[in-house]
């Protein structure tokens, strides 16, 4: 007799979310490591009027920045505004105590994940976390960028700049913010590669394929 528990193949991923999930872990990538090589440009000696090492990062840094800007917004009209709710349906859990609890059972390896839309309760709170972070980051970046480039958008968003700064402190601060928020970029890509591994082989389903086919498997419940 097989053991073998039929699964349902189901859509949950529009290819416009997964266009932007990997954009955006793209432009992550990208800032994380041209923003760690501006802050310590070890490549070429500093000096001379042929050293555009550090204009070339930095341009491929605000494209990067730019792109992040773009795809949250993005995300965030899809979010509120699509067709599918199956994201939306996600924070039934979030208010739920038993959908906690059986979330973080299920990691425990003493029961089997159930949600309500796409992700579940740690899962939905870690992503809004990270998302906190990517709008401080957005800003930050802005504000930085005004700063330095007084022209095109940089001078359109300084009126803008000059009044958020008072909200951090100061000019230096909102540096020392952008830069150790990028830690937390670190720290989430590790975690989030792990968990995404981890959650296809526990529980055969919500894994990566999912948000490059599209596609997830649900086991099928007896009629």
């Amino acid at each position: 007799m097989s053991n073998k528990v039929p699964h349902s193949r189901d859509y949950i991923f529009s290819p416009v979310i997964r266009i932007c999930h990997w954009l955006r872990a793209l432009s992550i990538v990208l800032l994380v490591i041209s923003g760690f090589y501006i802050s310590w440009p070890f490549l070429v000696q500093y000096g001379g009027p042929d050293n555009l090492m550090q204009g070339w990062v930095r341009f491929g840094h605000l494209i990067a920045g730019f792109l992040l800007v773009a795809i949250t917004l993005g995300r965030a009209y899809l979010y509120f505004f699509s067709r599918s709710n199956i994201e939306r349906r996600s924070f039934r859990d979030v208010i739920s105590p038993k959908a906690w609890i059986e979330n973080l059972k299920a990691y425990g390896y003493m029961g089997n994940m159930h949600k309500s839309g796409v992700y579940g309760p740690l899962q939905y709170m870690t992503y809004l976390a990270l998302t906190l972070v990517i709008v401080v980051m957005c800003v930050t970046g802005l504000i930085l960028h005004a700063h330095v480039y007084h022209e095109g958008l940089g001078g359109a968003f300084m009126p803008v700049a000059e009044a958020l700064i008072p909200m951090f402190g100061t000019l230096a601060f909102v540096r020392e913010l952008h830069h150790f928020l990028t830690w937390v970029f670190v720290i989430f890509m590790l975690v989030h590669v792990y968990m995404a591994v981890f959650s296809g082989i526990r529980f055969k389903h919500n894994s990566v394929d999912s948000i490059v086919s599209g596609y997830d498997y649900h086991p099928m419940k007896d009629k």
